[in-house]
């Protein structure tokens, strides 16, 4: 998978800052990588499929939610894609990670 044209393509479609179109590419590619979406599904997946599925997940959706909400999809047909998903770490009051 091209990553330049993902990140290029995920931006026009669904924006988010940088750091979001980092990790959400990162984690397309892990996947790639992996091959357990060509094991379940029987073929590669394309930027354009991807886009697909992603413009399914509910209206009003950022780009890490929209992944989130494909991967758990996933993980509910075929078991196994929770650790592609993108978790947050997000600081208290106290600068403490929660």
């Amino acid at each position: 998978m091209d990553t330049n044209r993902l990140t290029h393509t995920l931006n026009e479609e669904f924006g988010g800052s940088e750091a979001e179109l980092r990790v959400v590419t990162r984690q397309v590619r892990d996947l790639v990588d992996s091959g357990q979406v060509v094991a379940d599904r029987g073929r590669e997946l394309t930027v354009d499929e991807l886009v697909d599925h992603l413009q399914d997940a509910p209206e009003g959706s950022d780009l890490i939610q929209r992944w989130n909400w494909w991967m758990g999809a996933l993980d509910v047909a075929y078991g196994g894609y929770e650790r592609f998903s993108v978790r947050y770490l997000r600081n208290d009051e106290s600068g403490v990670n929660t």
